[in-house]
């Protein structure tokens, strides 16, 4: 049996604050546990990727050190991203996102786009990518384009559900064959306006036209969904499955594996 492939998922930031009664003012990083078992759902090893720039930074280890080791990285969901990262400002105060995540996050992927290995966006993470390759996002869905469906809801979360279509031709629609439209849960706020170059559209909101779905033409594997396949109830079958996508990103990790172990696939 092939030894299990190992996934890195990035990390999430609580940025050091003096009111916080546990680990006051200290900076903490974590994951939200649906991801990794998301990932640990195929049989990988899901290993979270620590940010290792930091005012107690001590030894040498790299993000690319994390490229070498590992078979494929996860861009996970989360905070909004800081709007001078694609060239803007915030429209306002409180969307002035994460700017020490994008910069942890952007370099992470570089890293590994650097070593050719597989690389997967969930949400934000879709974003990130967007960003990364010189594109950029609508800061507010509801404020910038004017008659857009809500593809947030703070009451309802991740049970905000809304259609998507799946682009004929396109490898996300030949993982669902015979879908068309799906249901997808929405928990952003921020979108792509303008599409990186060299990325093809895998899925759309038929409501709006908002991205849901891309991928990268490069010469390894990126692709990212907007929506979150972690949090969708695998049990419910009206709702479109992750699992295509992420035994096709896992495959994709093996390939890399062996690849750079010299062995055949």
């Amino acid at each position: 049996m092939s030894a299990r492939p190992r996934i890195g998922i990035s990390a999430c930031f609580f940025h050091a604050d003096p009111q916080r009664p546990v680990f006051t003012g200290k900076t903490l990083q974590y994951v939200e546990q649906s991801i990794v078992h998301w990932v640990q759902s195929a049989g990988a090893l899901a290993v979270v990727i620590p940010s290792p720039d930091g005012p107690t930074r001590r030894g040498d280890v790299t993000l690319a050190d994390y490229a070498t080791l590992l078979d494929g990285l996860v861009l996970e969901g989360g905070s909004d991203m800081w709007p001078g990262s694609y060239g803007e400002t915030p429209l306002r105060p409180e969307w002035t996102g994460d700017r020490v995540r994008d910069e942890y996050e952007i370099a992470l992927l570089r890293a590994f786009i650097d070593a050719r290995k597989p690389v997967l966006g969930v949400c934000r993470g879709l974003q990130v990518l967007n960003v990364a390759f010189g594109g950029t996002l609508y800061q507010d869905i509801g404020t910038q384009r004017p008659g857009a469906r809500s593809h947030r809801d703070a009451g309802l979360y991740d049970q905000n559900f809304h259609a998507v279509d799946l682009i004929a031709g396109t490898r996300l629609a030949a993982l669902h064959p015979g879908v068309t439209r799906a249901t997808v849960n929405s928990v952003h706020h921020q979108a792509v306006k303008d599409l990186a170059r060299d990325f093809v559209v895998e899925a759309v909101s038929p409501d709006d036209g908002i991205v849901e779905a891309f991928r990268w033409s490069g010469p390894s594997y990126v692709a990212a969904v907007q929506w979150h396949p972690e949090f969708h109830d695998w049990t419910r079958s009206d709702l479109l499955s992750g699992d295509p996508l992420l035994a096709e990103f896992l495959q994709a990790a093996r390939v890399s594996r062996n690849e750079s172990a010299g062995i055949g696939v």
